[in-house]
C-alpha cells in the first residue's frame, strides 16, 4: 500500500528537493509506503525527490531493457498523486509569480516521464503479448508481478482480439488443418542476448558474463560502483530488478 503525504510542491528538481519546500504555497512533506510482513508494518518514507528518482529509475530501466520489467503502481500512483497537490497549490498562488512558472514546467516534465514510462511499457506488452501473459500465468506465489491489473486487463483483451482478428482475416479462408496457430511459438520472444549500457549502483563481484562454452572457462567480472560497461542483458538482468544497476 503506498500513499502520498504533504502538498508536494518541493517536488521540483532544483529548487527545494532535498528539503521538500515548496513555492510558498505549501510544504511537501514526502512520501510513504507501507509494507505489512507477517503480521507486522514496514514504513518506507520518500522524500519528493527520491520518489522522482525512482521513478526516473523504473523509466531509463524499462525504456532500455528488452523485456518487459516489474510494475511499479505504488510508484505510479504516489507521482499522480504529488502531481495533484502540486497543481492545487499552484492554483491558490499569486499570478506572475516566477517560481510558479519553474515549478509548472517542472510538473510538465514530470508528467513527460511518468506518460513516456507508460507508453514505453504499452509498446512492450503489444509486441510481446503472448510471452508477457505466459510469465505472467507461470509466477510463484510471492514473485512479483510484472502487470498491473490494468495492463493484465489490456494484455488479455488484446490477445483476444488479435486472435479473432486473425480468424476472420485468414484463418478460416484455409484448410482446416491449418486454422490453428499458437501465437506463443508465432511471435518472437524478448531478445535477452542484446547488449545494453548500464552504470553501476551498487558494488557487484564475480558477475558471470558468458558460460563456460568447448575449453573455455567461466568469465566473469567486478562491476565497481559508478563504473558504465556494455554488456549482455541476460547477464545483469538480476541486477537491474534489484536496483544495483541503472540502465542507460
Amino acid at each position: 500500500m503506498a500513499a502520498a503525504g504533504g502538498d508536494g510542491t518541493g517536488m521540483g528538481m532544483g529548487m527545494g528537493m532535498g528539503t521538500g519546500t515548496g513555492t510558498g504555497t505549501g510544504t511537501g512533506t514526502g512520501t510513504e509506503a507501507e509494507a505489512d510482513s507477517d503480521g507486522g508494518s514496514e514504513e518506507l518514507v520518500l522524500t519528493p525527490a527520491q520518489l522522482i528518482r525512482s521513478l526516473e529509475q523504473a523509466w531509463l530501466n524499462e525504456k532500455f531493457a528488452p523485456e518487459l520489467l516489474e510494475s511499479k503502481p505504488e510508484i505510479i500512483e504516489c507521482v499522480v498523486e504529488q502531481l495533484d497537490h502540486m497543481e492545487a497549490n499552484l492554483k491558490r498562488a499569486k499570478r506572475g509569480d516566477l517560481k510558479v512558472s519553474v515549478h509548472r514546467m517542472e510538473m510538465e516534465r514530470i508528467r513527460y516521464v511518468l506518460s513516456s514510462y507508460l507508453r514505453c511499457r504499452l509498446v512492450k506488452i503489444e509486441k510481446f503479448f503472448p510471452h508477457v501473459l505466459e510469465k505472467e500465468k507461470s509466477r510463484a506465489e510471492g514473485e512479483p508481478s510484472i502487470l498491473s491489473p490494468e495492463e493484465f486487463a489490456f494484455a488479455k483483451e488484446y490477445m483476444a482480439n488479435t486472435e479473432t482478428y486473425l480468424k476472420n482475416v485468414a484463418l478460416k479462408h484455409m484448410p482446416p488443418n491449418l486454422q490453428k496457430v499458437s501465437l506463443l511459438k508465432s511471435i518472437p520472444k524478448p531478445n535477452l542476448d542484446s547488449f545494453v549500457f548500464l552504470r553501476v549502483l551498487e558494488r557487484q563481484e564475480n558477475i558471470l558474463v558468458e558460460p563456460e562454452m568447448d575449453e573455455q572457462g567461466d568469465y566473469t567480472i567486478d562491476l565497481e560502483e559508478g563504473s558504465q560497461h556494455l554488456i549482455r542483458y541476460r547477464a545483469i538482468a538480476p541486477l537491474v530488478a534489484s536496483g544495483a544497476v541503472q540502465l542507460i
